[in-house]
């Protein structure tokens, strides 16, 4: 059975490239019906934290990557990694240093490994110095400990970043030495910046963290990770994670570096809103809204209907409320430079004022038949359709651009719209 791990370390947040890892692992052991597992690397107690640990776990609980079996913490095993260490010095392959442990490296040798991805790679361990395995504060080293708890976990298959290939032949050199049973590798290339240097903030969030914050979906943040190494074949770039987990095969990945595009991102994201029923964009959109501080008396009723209007038009969640807010407060925000050119002369004032006379005649203030009045309108008064239009958006909601107007004003009531037209040309 394939057993796969993910191992993050509770010293930070949860690193997008991270959180790719612990995908491709999952879902790897998803497609075969294996196991995947979590271990907590604390080893290092001065910068583990728990606040870091207990959002790590939030973090791929919220990314849907669900672990088989109790997550086991490296802290908790020290006194298995020096008996380990110890046996090694009783056999002559290691040696004390003080309080530290060192393991020989044998010269001379070349290492193969047939890696997943990448294929066959070699290492000269001449070029491998010595190798410490308990350091002399007792802690274990990385290479050591990492080793010995894959041994105990029986993880079949190490699927991981490139920045690990250089611990791969030390680790072949532990499990030899220790004659434990020997994982398949597949190193992934690193996720870069479209201009192909490391991946940090000035090319988008570096945090899964951040992602949430920003207004990100899971499903969408996990179909872009899933493309970064992976594809489904053909041209598709939407594709659910059930789906996914079916037709996935390690051996599609690929051993280019992989770049990360925000905007990409950000396009997807928009399809997985748009492809939300209303219902189910409710909570995610009010919680968003409290989130931001604002205060609005928002029924269910309306917030459903603004959010048919503007779910095709946000790529993020938290674009939303400052899009609608002229939908629950008259403290809105305007667009100077809007009100500057559509609202300012006599002639758009005229315009204003006689489309609203038109629209308070309105038996039914729907948007066919609001639309019907300012077609109407244009005709009779050989104006474009444009010079009733824009005043009449800016009037109402501040903004230039957004939802249909027609729709908008149905939304918001014969009465506010009115209302608000009269006092923008008074």
């Amino acid at each position: 059975m394939v057993r796969v791990r993910f191992a993050p370390s509770p010293t930070g947040y949860l690193h997008i490239g991270s959180a790719r890892t612990a995908l491709f692992n999952w879902i790897f052991a998803r497609h075969s019906g294996g196991k995947f597992i979590l271990r907590i690397e604390d080893t290092d107690r001065a910068r583990s934290e728990e606040r870091f640990l207990k959002e790590i776990i939030e973090d791929l609980e919220w990314l849907g990557l669900d672990w088989d079996e109790e997550p086991v913490y490296q802290s908790k095993r020290f006194d298995v990694y020096r008996k380990a260490a110890e046996g090694l010095v009783g056999q002559g392959r290691a040696y004390r240093e003080g309080a530290a442990f060192i393991f020989k490296v044998e010269k001379g040798r070349v290492i193969e490994i047939d890696d997943m991805i990448h294929g066959k790679i070699a290492f000269n361990t001449d070029e491998i110095k010595d190798q410490v395995m308990i350091k002399s504060d007792g802690s274990p080293v990385y290479n050591f400990c990492c080793v010995i708890d894959d041994a105990y976990l029986g993880i079949t298959h190490i699927i991981r970043g490139d920045d690990h290939v250089s611990n791969t032949p030390k680790q072949v050199l532990f499990y030899e030495a220790l004659g434990l049973q020997m994982p398949q590798f597949g190193h992934m290339p690193l996720i870069m910046g479209m201009d192909g240097a490391k991946l940090s903030k000035r090319h988008g969030g570096v945090s899964v963290e951040e992602y949430k914050k920003e207004g990100f979906l899971p499903e969408a943040l996990v179909n872009y990770l899933l493309l970064l190494g992976w594809s489904p074949g053909g041209d598709r770039e939407i594709i659910p994670l059930a789906e996914a987990i079916k037709i996935f095969d390690i051996n599609n990945m690929k051993g280019v570096q992989a770049k990360f595009d925000i905007t990409k991102l950000k396009w997807m994201n928009g399809e997985y809103i748009m492809a939300k029923n209303n219902g189910e964009l409710l909570p995610l959109l009010r919680n968003e809204i409290r989130k931001q501080g604002y205060e609005w008396d928002v029924k269910n009723e309306i917030l459903l209907k603004v959010i048919g209007l503007y779910k095709m038009r946000i790529k993020t969640l938290s674009e939303f409320p400052l899009l609608v807010d002229y939908f629950f407060t008259d403290a809105y925000s305007v667009d100077e430079k809007g009100v500057e050119k559509h609202l300012r002369s006599p002639e758009s004032k005229q315009i204003l004022q006689e489309f609203a006379a038109r629209i308070e005649k309105l038996n039914e203030f729907s948007h066919a038949a609001i639309e019907e009045a300012c077609r109407s309108m244009a005709e009779e008064k050989k104006l474009k359709a444009g010079q009733i239009i824009h005043p009449t958006r800016v009037s109402i909601s501040g903004k230039t651009a957004g939802a249909g107007l027609f729709e908008m004003m149905e939304v918001l009531g014969k009465s506010k719209v009115l209302d608000r037209m009269r006092k923008a040309t008074s």
